[in-house]
């Protein structure tokens, strides 16, 4: 039986997903201490609910990612909370319907 392709309701749901295993596939990390870790970042945020795949699960799904990014010290967390300052403050300064772009 062929199981179906996932279907994401976001385009960065996808992406995020895609990475993760791309990083799991290539050794980085082995899925089950991801699926530990990704399991006690739903429990901290208080996610116990059945989750439907929307942005609640794959924020937590992001913030697990950068977790494991930073300890095995493939990206700096004050780097992360820099480029995220940079885009929230971006998509608040750019008139609608123009493209989202950072400066410089």
């Amino acid at each position: 039986m062929t199981r179906p392709d996932p279907v994401f309701s976001e385009p960065w749901h996808a992406q995020v997903f895609a990475l993760t295993v791309h990083l799991n596939e290539t050794g980085h990390f082995a899925w089950p201490d991801w699926a530990a870790a990704f399991s006690k970042t739903l429990a901290a945020n208080g996610l116990s609910k059945e989750l439907d795949g929307g942005d609640d699960y794959f924020t937590a799904w992001l913030q697990t990612l950068e977790g494991f990014l930073d300890q095995a010290g493939m990206t700096d967390g004050a780097e992360v909370a820099q480029i995220k300052k940079a885009w929230e403050t971006a998509y608040l300064t750019t008139p609608h319907g123009a493209p989202v772009k950072l400066p410089g």
